[in-house]
């Protein structure tokens, strides 16, 4: 089996990116300061219009914070599923959890027979679950494909003791994919400690503002002195980095 390699892209052009660089797969999320939001239809279906050789999935989360939704909330998801599939993506990304740091099977049942015939990956929610054995085994039952997980820890180069673990139990019956802090100097040893083929981060670089006339005085997100003139994309090179670091 080969390793794949999964691009959390932050918009259209960085999943363009993406591909270039050799990624197997897209993650297409909003938000990514709150940990990825759900994208805009017309950002999936550029996406799709772009993505020739790649899969794309579709982070489905209607905010950022905890992973406990409300009714209306859960109603959003699903609509949001049928929206991504009626555009073409190839799968979503989602998670929810009861207050008690369970999975929320009946609300993952949900969700999952609005996703029914796409590929279904349960998020980092995974990662604040409370048990993470007894959460792999339920996500099995559901019937997702795979867990992205940093194996509970701020990374997966930190984590790497659990998603081997974890890895080493699901035999074969779900994929772990290590994510979060993932790069081409690392890469190689979370796949030897883990035993884990797919990897899941941004690679992503800054590129400046087209804008000449800038007001320095203004600032779009509140915080006075931020520069936001600058915006990070995917890099190819990072990708490819990746990929030639597991493959040598």
């Amino acid at each position: 089996m080969r390793y794949v390699i999964e691009n959390c892209a932050n918009g259209a052009e960085s999943a363009l990116r993406a591909q270039e660089g050799g990624a197997d797969r897209v993650e297409l999320c909003a938000g990514i300061p709150e940990g990825g939001t759900t994208p805009s239809a017309g950002e999936i279906v550029k996406a799709r219009q772009l993505l020739t050789d790649t899969r794309l999935h579709v982070i489905i989360r209607p905010r950022g914070g905890d992973f406990c939704y409300t009714p209306d909330e859960l109603d959003i998801m699903a609509y949001d599923i049928g929206v991504a599939r009626k555009v073409g993506a190839d799968g979503v990304v989602t998670g929810v959890l009861r207050p008690d740091g369970t999975v929320n099977i009946e609300a993952m049942r949900r969700l999952m027979d609005a996703a029914q015939g796409m590929s279904v990956t349960f998020h980092r929610a995974f990662d604040v679950c409370r048990d993470p054995f007894e959460a792999m085994e339920e996500i099995i039952g559901l019937g997702c494909d795979r867990i992205l997980s940093s194996g509970q820890e701020p990374t997966a180069e930190k984590g790497m003791a659990l998603l081997g673990q974890l890895n080493g139990r699901a035999a074969g019956r779900i994929i772990i994919m290590p994510g979060c802090g993932v790069n081409a100097g690392n890469i190689v040893r979370i796949a030897r400690a883990t035993g884990c083929r797919e990897f899941h981060f941004s690679g992503r670089s800054e590129v400046a503002s087209a804008m000449r006339y800038r007001n320095p005085r203004v600032s779009m997100s509140g915080t006075e002195g931020s520069d936001e003139y600058g915006r990070l994309v995917t890099d190819p090179a990072k990708i490819r980095a990746a990929r030639e670091a597991l493959e040598h």
